[in-house]
C-alpha cells in the first residue's frame, strides 16, 4: 500500500456487474470511501470492508459544485495517508463523474499517484435494453448540460443517450431545450434503472417527458434520430457529395463568382417571402439561401481557404464578443444602449484589425441604395448624429423637396432627388419602417393593381392603349377597392 488515490467504478447497480478487480482490491484494502451509499451495488461489496461515504456533504452543501469540491478536498486529504484511499463511485469513473475530474486534477497538483479501476457505466446496460450498437453514431451527453442550454448540442440525424435525468425538474428543462431542435411529438424513450432487475423502458412523446412518474436517480433518456436527415452536418455531406468527383457536373463547375448571382437572387426571394408574410415560402427560401452559403463554404474548403466550421466559429465568436451584456458582466439599459455598445465594440475591432477607421467603412457599397442609406443613418444615429425630434426630420424632407423643385438642369435635379430620397429614408427610420421593404411592397401592390387593370381591359375586349385616362383611373380605383 502507498499514498495516492485509486478510483473504483461500482457499475450501474446490479452487484453482479461489479468487476472482479474492483471487489478484490476493495476486499484487500478493507476500507472504501463511497461517493454515496445510495447505490444498489454497495450491497455486493465484501461484508468485512469498512464503508465510509460522503452522503452528508449532499445534505450540507448548497449545490453539486460545492459538494464535489468538498469531496475532492477530503479524498486528497485521505490520499496523503500511508495507505492512500480507495474512492468508489457509481457506474464508471469516467462517465458523468464530476468529482473524479476534480480529484484527478487535485492529485496531479499534489504530486499524488492517481489510478482508475474501470466499471460498467449506465451506457452498456442501456444499450442492451434498447437493442443498440454504440458505434452506430450514438451521441452521449449529460442531461444537466442539455438542461442548462438553449439549443441541444446534438445532431438530430443520430441517436443520442442522455445520462443523469434524475428529476422531473431536470426533465422539464431538457424537454424545452430539445424542442428547439426536435418536433414536440418526437417519440423518446426513458430508461429507468438500467443494469438492475428493476430496469424498465418507457416510451412517450417529447412534450410529455417531464410527466413520467418513474423518473429517478438512475433514469437516462434515449432520443432516436429524426425521420429524415435534417442536421447541418447531413446537409454539408450532401453538398460535398455534389462537388465530389462522383457528384453533379454542374455543381462541380461552380466557383465563388459564378454562384454570386444565385446568392443575391435567393436573398431577395427570402425578403419577398418576408414581405408577403408567407412563412411556408420563407422556410423554403431560407433553405435555398442556406444552400448558397454551404456551397460557398465547400468551395473554399476544397481550395484550403476556410471551412464551414471557420464560418460558424467566426460568427459565433463575434456574436458572443459583441454581447458582453449577455455573455459577460457588462450592464446595459435598453435597446439604445445595446446598439451604442455594439457600435463601440465594432469600432474597437476595426481599429485592432488596422482596417477602416471610419464609422461607415463597414457599410457594404453593394447594398441596394435605400438599404444602404438606411444603414448609414442607423450607424451615425448610434453615436448621436441625429435630429433631436421628428419635426426636424419632416422639415428636412420639405426643404429637400423645395430644393428639387427649384433645381435647374438634369445633373442638379439628380443630386437634389438623391437628397430628397435620403431625407425620406431618414423619415422612415424615425417611424421604424424599413424603406427597402416598404418600397418593395409598394411596387408589389402596383403590379397587382396594374395586372387587374390589364385583365379588365382584356375582358372588355379593348386594347389597354385605347382606354382613356379617366377609364384607366376608374379601373385603378376599382383594383384598390378590391384589395
Amino acid at each position: 500500500m502507498a499514498p495516492g488515490v485509486t478510483v473504483v467504478g461500482l457499475g450501474p447497480g446490479d452487484p453482479a456487474l461489479l468487476t472482479l478487480r474492483a471487489v478484490r482490491l476493495i476486499g484487500e484494502r478493507g476500507e472504501v470511501y463511497l461517493r454515496t451509499r445510495r447505490h444498489p451495488a454497495v450491497a455486493g461489496l465484501p461484508s468485512s470492508v469498512r464503508l465510509e461515504s460522503f452522503d452528508a456533504a449532499y445534505d450540507a452543501a448548497e449545490d453539486f459544485a460545492a459538494v464535489y469540491s468538498e469531496i475532492a478536498a477530503r479524498v486528497i486529504e485521505l490520499a496523503r495517508r500511508p495507505q492512500g484511499v480507495i474512492y468508489a463511485v457509481p457506474g464508471d469513473a469516467c462517465v458523468g463523474e464530476a468529482s473524479v475530474a476534480l480529484v484527478r486534477q487535485a492529485a496531479a497538483q499534489a504530486g499524488l499517484p492517481f489510478a482508475i479501476i474501470p466499471g460498467v457505466s449506465f451506457i452498456e446496460p442501456a444499450l442492451a435494453a434498447l437493442g443498440l450498437d454504440a458505434l452506430d453514431g450514438l451521441q452521449v451527453a449529460d442531461a444537466l448540460t442539455v438542461a442548462a442550454g438553449h439549443h441541444p448540442p446534438l445532431s438530430t440525424d443520430r441517436p443520442a443517450l442522455l445520462g443523469q435525468l434524475y428529476s422531473p425538474a431536470v426533465a422539464a428543462d431538457v424537454k424545452l431545450t430539445l424542442m428547439n431542435a426536435y418536433p414536440d411529438d418526437h417519440l423518446v424513450m426513458l430508461v429507468h434503472a438500467a443494469g438492475t432487475e428493476e430496469a424498465q423502458l418507457e416510451q412517450l412523446p417529447l412534450h410529455e417527458l417531464d410527466r413520467s412518474p418513474g423518473i429517478g436517480l438512475r433514469t437516462s433518456l434515449y432520443i432516436p434520430p429524426g425521420g429524415r436527415r435534417d442536421s447541418l452536418e447531413a446537409f454539408q455531406e450532401t453538398v460535398a457529395h455534389l462537388r465530389a468527383p462522383d457528384g453533379c457536373p454542374w455543381d462541380r463547375e461552380q466557383t465563388h463568382q459564378s454562384l454570386a448571382p444565385h446568392l443575391m437572387e435567393e436573398s431577395y426571394e427570402a425578403l419577398h417571402a418576408l414581405d408577403a408574410d408567407d412563412l411556408p415560402a420563407l422556410k423554403e427560401e431560407l433553405g435555398d439561401l442556406l444552400l448558397q452559403i454551404v456551397l460557398q463554404a465547400q468551395i473554399a474548403s476544397e481550395s484550403g481557404d476556410f471551412r464551414m466550421a471557420d464560418v460558424i466559429g467566426g460568427i459565433n465568436d463575434k456574436i458572443v464578443r459583441r454581447h458582453p451584456h449577455v455573455f459577460g458582466q457588462v450592464k446595459v439599459e435598453g435597446v439604445e444602449n445595446v446598439l451604442q455598445n455594439w457600435e463601440a465594440l465594432k469600432q474597437a475591432e476595426r481599429a485592432e484589425a488596422g482596417e477602416g477607421k471610419g464609422l461607415l467603412d463597414g457599410v457594404p457599397i453593394g447594398l441596394p441604395a435605400l438599404a444602404q442609406a438606411a444603414e448609414v443613418q442607423r450607424r451615425v444615429a448610434r453615436v448621436g448624429f441625429d435630429w433631436p425630434a421628428l419635426e426636424g426630420v419632416l422639415e428636412k424632407v420639405g426643404e429637400e423637396l423645395n430644393e428639387l423643385l427649384a433645381a435647374g438642369g438634369p445633373e442638379r435635379q439628380a443630386d437634389e432627388m438623391g437628397d430628397l430620397l435620403f431625407a425620406v429614408v431618414n423619415y422612415a427610420r424615425w417611424l421604424d419602417i424599413d424603406p427597402e421593404a416598404s418600397l418593395r411592397r409598394a411596387a408589389q401592390r402596383f403590379r397587382a393593381r396594374f395586372a387587374h387593370l390589364e385583365a379588365e381591359a382584356r375582358r372588355s375586349g379593348r386594347p389597354l392603349p385605347s382606354l382613356s385616362a379617366e377609364e384607366m383611373d376608374r379601373l385603378w380605383e376599382a383594383a384598390k377597392e378590391g384589395e
